[in-house]
């Protein structure tokens, strides 16, 4: 962000013969202007910064104890106007001396003390600030038809001198106000673009943090939002999912991501129309960054073919999607509310020959056969794990023939049912809320 902050007008102020003019009329307004301009702050800001200023000014040096100093500032003459604010208030009754005497027993002494503090917070609530008010009376006797609630304006006489030493005191609080409402309307800017996918340049890597340039705002790309086979190089282009958008001391606090799943999800929005309309629905994404992704996806339009609209002919748009994640292979995977499709889809490419539910503890016993069993697992046990965390399902995928041969001679043969164990392959998920559901729909709750 620039820090270059200038402000001509501050800097060389004409000192006023005229007791309400504080500087030429054309350099401040035009100044005014032009720092509008240049970066996007509305007028009202710079003026109320500057009223403030010049009212924090003429308190310092020449305002009095019980005084509230407005100043009006008019950018069209550059004249500036200093008043005096007081409310009208009611008039407070006089403090009741207090009479020596010995305490009441009992009740009436409960009974005083209760009185008193009721009066006490009357009395509280009735506070007069010389400062900001007025009484009635005292009013009145310069203007009779004033009411409680009328704000009296006392227009306040400003020294020659006034205008070169507001000038230096209001210069650092409108440098001040400037710099908080850039950084306002930064993050408000930004703000509206979380949960979206924006592109940068690579500026630097600090430590294990890699700094996106966005434009007028830094991003930070944190270890665990980046994917490990990528190398971030300065100036490269790249493509980031902004994931949360905080407010700071130096500006707003961007924190974008190439790992998550949502990013998966918004560049299908982005590069296929059905997607992005809504005729076809993504109802879950699952993803192991940089390797493989799942994506269901669902339409209630006959018309439509999901899994086709999203390869594309020849593979088009898929590939152009693949090519966006850095060369990240993705199954398209038809969701059904059924449990039992869904994830005999989610193991896809393996074919299944059965699938056994037990909804009490949302475990899945699928059966492949031996060619299938290895696909079905995937490299390092991939693809069931995927198929896991998009299903919310615990998969187990067990080979057919030694599945029925270990329920068979379960009791003939202890040897034979540890064979049976170490053949049998097991993947439980840790924990199902893991799963990325990026529509925000579980797909769990579904019934069986």
């Amino acid at each position: 962000m620039d820090s270059g902050l200038h402000c001509p007008f501050l800097l060389y102020p004409r000192p006023s013969t005229l007791t309400p003019v504080l500087f030429m009329n054309n350099p401040i307004a035009s100044a005014i202007k032009q720092i509008c301009d240049e970066r996007g702050i509305p007028q009202e800001q710079v003026i109320e910064a500057l009223e403030a200023a010049l009212a924090a000014a003429y308190r310092k040096d020449f305002g009095e104890k019980n005084q509230n100093i407005k100043v009006e500032f008019d950018l069209k003459t550059g004249d500036s106007r200093v008043f005096d604010v007081k409310m009208v208030v009611e008039d407070l009754p006089p403090e009741e001396e207090k009479e020596e005497g010995e305490e009441e027993e009992g009740a009436e002494s409960t009974e005083s003390r209760e009185q008193g503090e009721q009066e006490g917070d009357e009395d509280e609530k009735r506070r007069f600030n010389p400062k900001t008010d007025i009484q009635i009376s005292e009013i009145r006797e310069t203007k009779p038809d004033t009411e409680v609630g009328d704000e009296i304006r006392t227009e306040l006489t400003v020294p020659a001198e006034y205008g070169r030493m507001a000038a230096q005191t209001a210069k650092q609080v409108i440098i001040q106000k400037i710099r908080e409402a850039e950084r306002t309307i930064l993050f408000d800017t930004f703000k509206g673009k979380e949960d979206a996918i924006v592109v940068g340049v690579i500026q630097r890597r600090e430590d294990s943090r890699v700094l996106v340039d966005l434009g007028k705002v830094t991003a930070i790309l944190p270890m665990n939002e980046q994917i490990s086979r990528e190398r971030y190089m300065s100036g490269d282009r790249v493509k980031v999912y902004v994931k949360s958008v905080g407010e700071s001391n130096r500006g707003p606090e961007i924190i974008v991501s190439r790992s998550t799943p949502l990013m998966v999800k918004k560049i299908f929005e982005s590069e296929i129309p059905e997607v992005g309309s809504g005729a076809i629905e993504i109802k879950g994404v699952s993803r192991d960054a940089g390797n493989r992704s799942k994506v269901a996806v669902f339409t209630t339009q006959d018309t439509i073919d999901p899994i086709g609209s999203c390869i594309g002919q020849r593979g088009s748009r898929i590939q152009m999607i693949i090519a966006e994640l850095g060369g990240e292979k993705i199954d398209v995977i038809q969701y059904d509310e059924d449990p039992k499709i869904f994830i005999g889809n989610a193991l896809s490419p393996a074919k299944i020959s059965s699938i056994e539910l037990f909804p009490e503890t949302k475990i899945a016993r699928v059966m492949v056969g031996e060619d299938q069993l290895s696909l079905a697992i995937g490299k390092m046990g991939q693809n069931v794990k995927l198929a896991s965390q998009l299903t919310g399902w615990s998969i187990e995928v067990h080979q057919e023939g030694v599945v029925r041969a270990y329920k068979k001679g379960a009791g003939d043969s202890e040897d034979a049912g540890e064979e049976i164990d170490m053949r049998t392959v097991k993947e439980e998920s840790d924990s199902v809320d893991s799963a990325q559901d990026v529509s925000k729909e579980d797909v769990s709750e579904d019934k069986t």
